[in-house]
């Protein structure tokens, strides 16, 4: 089944200024979370961004922070955004049947959120080009549990193109610059 914007929301999750620099592909994670958000704003798709203890570990990078929403950048403590109660009331306002997720670090918020959310009911997606750990093997295996659990896998380019469903749309005309 297509990703379909109509009924996606975008998560981003603790993409934060002490977290950053210690993922791997730190760079990547953010241009492709930078891309999603774009054409999210651009498709009227909800997005909401979590920052985990943002005391201690800062705010959302500035390139993340510049693209959120006014109002959709909520703190948490839980690791999972699903069991944070103003993050999941949030998500379950807009009443998307689809969340997409991006973020750090894999293998423990972004695992925890869309196990949680995919008990909820909900299709969740994990965007594995937009999310990264500290060590490349805890992504590869987060991703591969995510997948056992029936969690999907998909990437910023394959998310991007399946909203925008065609080509030769306004849409697709100013969306498809943002693939390099």
């Amino acid at each position: 089944m297509l990703i379909d914007a109509n009924k996606s929301a975008l998560l981003v999750v603790d993409v934060q200024e002490k977290l950053m620099p210690a993922m791997a592909e730190p760079d990547r994670v953010v241009e492709n979370c930078a891309v999603l958000m774009k054409a999210a704003g651009r498709l009227s798709i909800p997005v909401v961004v979590s920052e985990q203890y943002p005391k201690g570990l800062g705010n959302t990078v500035p390139p993340l922070a510049e693209l959120a929403p006014p109002g959709s950048v909520l703190p948490k403590l839980h690791f999972s955004c699903a069991a944070d109660p103003t993050i999941a009331a949030v998500l379950a306002a807009y009443e998307r049947e689809q969340v997409l997720v991006v973020g750090v670090e894999s293998h423990v918020c972004v695992l925890q959120t869309a196990l949680d959310l995919k008990a909820a009911g909900t299709r969740c997606i994990v965007v594995a080009d937009a999310t990264s750990s500290r060590a490349a093997g805890s992504k590869d295996v987060a991703l591969a549990r995510l997948r056992e659990a029936g969690v999907e896998i998909a990437t910023t380019e394959m998310v991007l193109f399946e909203w925008l469903r065609q080509a030769g749309t306004p849409e697709f005309k100013e969306l498809s610059r943002l693939i390099k």
